[in-house]
């Protein structure tokens, strides 16, 4: 997610959630993000099973919030461009009446938002809010227009916060939100980490690309992002593993993408 408001779509620069809707196989991106895909492909070639296993991890800690821990409000910071089971649709199959803001300032996913408007439930609440998550406080105000400050809420930070400035800053947004959040709301974050070399070397080739860079974190670095909360079972790791069912394809406990749920005591 770039910082500051932007006004047009720039056609000639990549964006990393176009390249990763790319990835996904999803049709919103453009040559520019087609060529960066594949030649971040050809760095680290496990980067398009990170993404798929990105959204499988979505889906069941979206699923088990609302199904298993009964939360009905999701604040989706950085949601990037809608795919498929985004987090409203996988939220309101469970509850209809279920509260969903996304976050988000890039113009093209604010335009694709319109089309994803009409999927939503009659009972229930989706929005789009224009900001930038280095600017925590306005996702704040924005936000309680629509959901309820008084009871809990699910704040997901998915695969994002390697575009933050530094790693105080992403502590800084996390507590900010957090602090806001009443107890019993849960942390969903996640993002890429230094384990992998081809992966780390496919972030450095991207920011020469003209995006906004990306920056892998240690594992330690990640995990203090939940200090003070109360992980779920597995605990913080790789994410392709936590609360999996189906059997694990080939090259998944590769993948350097670690994080966890955690709920605010």
């Amino acid at each position: 997610m770039p910082t500051g408001h932007n006004t047009e779509i720039r056609t000639d620069i990549p964006h990393s959630a176009r390249i990763w809707n790319y990835w996904m196989g999803g049709m919103d991106n453009y040559d520019i993000d087609r060529q960066v895909g594949d030649a971040s492909m050809q760095i680290d070639p496990g980067i398009s099973t990170m993404a798929t296993e990105s959204r499988r991890f979505l889906i069941r800690a979206v699923s088990h919030l609302a199904r298993e821990v009964g939360i009905r409000q999701f604040l989706d910071i950085g949601t990037g461009l809608p795919t498929m089971q985004n987090t409203h649709q996988v939220a309101q199959s469970i509850h209809p009446d279920a509260r969903i803001v996304y976050v988000d300032n890039d113009p093209l996913v604010l335009t694709h938002a319109r089309a994803l408007l009409t999927t939503t439930t009659h009972e229930g609440v989706t929005t789009y809010t224009e900001c930038d998550f280095h600017e925590p406080e306005q996702i704040i105000a924005d936000a309680q227009n629509i959901l309820n400050f008084t009871e809990p809420i699910v704040v997901m930070f998915m695969g994002v916060l390697g575009h933050a400035r530094s790693h105080d800053d992403v502590l800084r947004i996390v507590r900010t939100v957090m602090d806001a959040a009443p107890s019993g709301s849960h942390l969903v974050h996640w993002d890429g980490t230094v384990d992998s070399p081809s992966y780390v070397a496919m972030c450095e080739e991207y920011a020469k690309s003209g995006g906004v860079p990306y920056i892998p974190r240690t594992q330690d670095d990640l995990r203090a992002v939940f200090d003070g909360f109360e992980l779920l079972e597995p605990g913080f790791g790789k994410i392709a593993s936590w609360r999996r069912d189906e059997p694990q394809p080939d090259g998944v406990e590769d993948i350097s993408a670690y994080g966890g749920v955690a709920r605010k005591p």
